[in-house]
């Protein structure tokens, strides 16, 4: 007997090491208690045990179809065909209606309460929210309660087991991802490769310009000089004319003087 307390670093762990071990109405306890088990939300290990496959035909079908309603399966499809499975305990269809409200979230980030309320089987919101809520700190699910909007946001939820078949679903969503991925890459590549390209034609337009200006520097200073060596030449040529003017004068002052004292 298993105290529905136990816990291990897999909780599973200790229903699967049993039933190596369990055949017929031990087996039988034992699915059921691993149905109620706190924790144990995935059950693929469990259901693939030799003791519990011979439960799929004979007398025991029930057993195993309630299993494997668990791994896979929705509390939809439990009320759709409650004769293919066992009737369930308040604990095990509490943990049916978590693993629905998983897989719905796997789905869609926005639940509204009237797709929820349907899928659950639930008659109000009151036991709705009180339902989500048990989810959330279970930690099973990782989302809010928009009351105004009346829905659930989800922000993620845990994994849950898949059947064999959809294994190539998943490897073809993963193929596609990374195609994705890919071509972001390559786009990313090309718009670095322009950025690179823009930057060393701005480095090299850039030293171009500080040449430039480095030569019209030089220009405007030869001009500055050549402007002002005409300056001093043309103010030592009329200086010059200035003295041989005076000399002139003097001349011609001296002359007259000669004249007049004659």
């Amino acid at each position: 007997m298993i105290e529905k307390g136990a816990h291990s670093s897999n909780p599973l762990e200790q229903f699967v090491l049993l039933a190596k071990s369990t055949k017929g109405a031990a087996c039988n306890e034992l699915v059921k208690q691993a149905l109620e088990c706190t924790g144990v939300y995935v059950f693929g290990e469990l259901l693939d045990m030799p003791n519990i496959i011979e439960l799929k035909s004979g007398p025991n079908a029930k057993i195993y179809n309630t299993l494997n309603l668990f791994a896979y399966g929705t509390y939809k499809h439990y009320t759709e065909k409650r004769e293919d499975y066992l009737e369930l305990t308040p604990v095990q269809r509490k943990k049916l209606q978590h693993l629905t409200l998983v897989t719905l979230a796997t789905k869609s980030k926005c639940l509204p309460y009237k797709v929820l309320l349907k899928e659950l089987d639930l008659s109000n919101v009151r036991d709705l929210e009180d339902l989500i809520i048990e989810a959330i700190y279970a930690d099973i699910i990782h989302g809010k309660l928009d009351q105004k909007n009346s829905q659930l946001e989800v922000d993620s939820a845990i994994g849950r087991d898949i059947h064999e078949g959809d294994i190539n679903v998943i490897v073809n969503c993963l193929q596609d991802w990374c195609s994705a991925c890919e071509g972001v890459l390559s786009c990313v590549e090309t718009q670095i490769q322009r950025a690179n390209s823009k930057k060393n034609k701005t480095i090299q337009r850039k030293s171009e310009i500080e040449q430039e200006i480095v030569n019209i520097k030089k220009t405007l200073k030869a001009q500055l000089q050549e402007r002002s060596d005409g300056t001093d030449e043309a103010m030592n040529s009329d200086s010059r004319e200035a003295t041989a003017s005076s000399d002139k004068g003097k001349k011609a002052l001296k002359m007259k003087g000669i004249k007049m004292l004659r």
